[in-house]
């Protein structure tokens, strides 16, 4: 196939919607077919084709409000001489579909829409015109599935699943990591919706009973002062690192937090991060705004805190670090549960939606999804 992907951003602009992105295009040329992406900013993987489209009096126009429609207007002004493609991918919502749908329904092929996270349902009403002409979409997690059926798309056009893993890179580093007694870790840009300051309260009260524990913050943003006059003795801000730091720095913790909370335009589908933990061995604590399902279906490896709350938050980090034995066997149910994930899988359940979409049929469960890919 000659798939199209559209993405506002790659790395190394930070963000799972980026890696995602890349991963999965170059995980494509990898089965054989030929991959282009148009995206704003960032680098394209070795061996796809990159797509930087030219501005438009429209997307000029746009921009003044929202440079990602600007994009997506300057996306549908250049399909047309792209030469012929099989599928296009957008990755993003109703705002880029509402504009891209109809470029790409005059081209007479699907339309593929990836839903990374949570939709701002105080726009549904424009949702069922916006995704008119789109034949599938890919929700990153049960948060954007239900709001696509709140916004009134049918169950059969929506795949539910997760980013792929790299399980072989991420085997080798907890095979050479040795864990910290007392490090809790939490990764994520530094940003309202991650709500890391509910972390670093929760911390402090865990440190007047355990004062050796240390919290450890990866990931840049413009909260970063902010929090860093909440962060007190034992917490750390590692910024912006390579993934494999990022992977040995999860590695050596007991703990992997994240408090993600959902606002009003902004949300979490399946936080790539957790699901990353998971694979190296740490024991995962994450938010009920942050779910893992249906991906992980094995509610044992893993935890759940009410969002928002500091008390039910510390509640769930004092048993982790207090588990001992029982901890271990978490995360190794954690290791187990998403020895699946790994990115040919993942780039096969892929494949055989857009195969579906380009024979016109709905969404079936076909023969090469994991039970976590069905609609």
């Amino acid at each position: 196939m000659r798939i199209l992907h559209i993405g506002y951003r790659l790395p190394p602009d930070p963000g799972g919607k980026e890696r995602y992105i890349a991963r999965l295009a170059r995980e494509q040329v990898l089965r054989g077919h030929e991959v282009l992406v148009a995206r704003r900013r960032g680098d394209v993987p070795p061996g796809v084709e990159a797509v930087t489209p030219a501005p438009t009096h429209l997307g000029r126009l746009a921009a003044r409000r929202s440079d990602p429609v600007a994009f997506a207007l300057e996306c549908a002004a250049a399909l047309p001489g792209l030469g012929p493609v099989d599928v296009v991918n957008l990755h993003g919502d109703h705002r880029e579909a509402l504009f891209l749908g109809p470029a790409v329904r005059r081209l007479r092929v699907p339309l593929l829409v990836t839903v990374h996270g949570a939709l701002a349902m105080g726009q549904r009403a424009v949702m069922p015109w916006a995704f008119r002409h789109v034949a599938g979409f890919v929700a990153i997690g049960a948060r954007p599935a239900a709001d696509l059926g709140r916004a009134g798309v049918p169950a059969d056009a929506i795949r539910t699943m997760s980013s792929g893993l790299d399980l072989p890179r991420l085997d080798a580093i907890r095979a050479r990591t040795v864990v910290e007694p007392g490090l809790i870790v939490s990764v994520g840009s530094l940003v309202p919706v991650k709500n890391h300051a509910l972390t670093i309260e929760a911390f402090h009260r865990l440190r007047a009973v355990r004062p050796g524990a240390r919290l450890v913050i990866a990931g840049e943003g413009p909260e970063r002062a902010r929090l860093e006059r909440l962060a007190g003795a034992g917490v750390e801000f590692a910024g912006q690192l390579p993934a494999d730091d990022v992977h040995a720095l999860v590695g050596r913790a007991e703990v992997f937090v994240l408090a993600s909370r959902r606002l009003a335009s902004i949300g979490e589908g399946i936080p790539t991060a957790a699901l990353e933990a998971l694979a190296l061995g740490t024991a995962v604590v994450v938010s009920s705004d942050a779910t893992l399902g249906p991906v992980v279906a094995d509610r044992d490896a893993y935890r759940v805190f009410r969002s928002g709350s500091a008390d039910d938050l510390l509640a769930h980090l004092r048993w982790v670090l207090d588990a001992g034995a029982a901890r271990a066997r978490m995360a190794e149910r954690g290791r187990r549960a998403v020895a699946d994930l790994g990115w040919p899988r993942t780039a096969a359940v892929i494949e055989d939606w857009y195969e579906a979409a380009r024979a016109g049929e709905p969404a079936r469960h076909s023969r090469s999804s994991p039970e976590t890919a069905r609609g």
